[in-house]
């Protein structure tokens, strides 16, 4: 397979990858996106984005929490961690303040909810919680573009955590 390099100047780094002509189009397109929210927000080289890449690999948000990456994109297709909250007090906010995170790493990584594949979604409460995490969810949610979905009851890392969402999302 022919490879071609590929050298990216962002706001913080260089970036060299090599990439058969099939991925480039995605590469090039991810790396503008980057670019370009780096310049528009004005960060800093200290403040942007943290990224690595590996391969056809984009990790995103790797300083958040160290023993993982917030998202990552591969092939077409952009995987996120599960996002908690644990700075509201009910379901419903947590649930509010988990979903624009969730927006937030897939603006980050060049991409919206309208674009969802999959979800998951697990409670601390199912019985108690259901209802007020759906409403929140209806609200969210693209109505012309739903992704699939499984909700289950779970054990939280902390206790103070009601809610935790996953999703995966197509690049483009």
């Amino acid at each position: 397979m022919l490879f071609r390099r590929l050298t990216y100047l962002t706001a913080s780094a260089t970036i060299e990858c090599c990439a058969c002509p099939s991925q480039m189009l995605h590469l090039r397109r991810c790396f503008n996106s980057i670019a370009r929210r780096s310049a528009l927000s004005g960060l800093s080289s200290a403040r942007a984005p943290s990224l690595h890449f590996s391969s056809d690999i984009v990790r995103l948000g790797g300083d958040v929490l160290p023993p993982m990456s917030q998202a990552v994109i591969h092939n077409g297709v952009v995987y996120l961690s599960g996002q908690v909250d644990g700075t509201a007090d009910d379901v419903t906010g947590q649930t509010k303040n988990v979903l624009a995170k969730v927006d937030k790493y897939l603006h980050e990584a060049g991409t919206d909810k309208s674009k969802l594949l999959t979800s998951s979604v697990w409670l601390k409460n199912i019985e108690r919680d259901y209802g007020a995490m759906n409403e929140v969810w209806n609200t969210w949610i693209d109505p012309n573009n739903k992704p699939v979905r499984a909700t289950t009851e779970a054990s939280m890392a902390t206790p103070k955590y009601l809610v935790e969402i996953q999703v995966t999302a197509a690049l483009d």
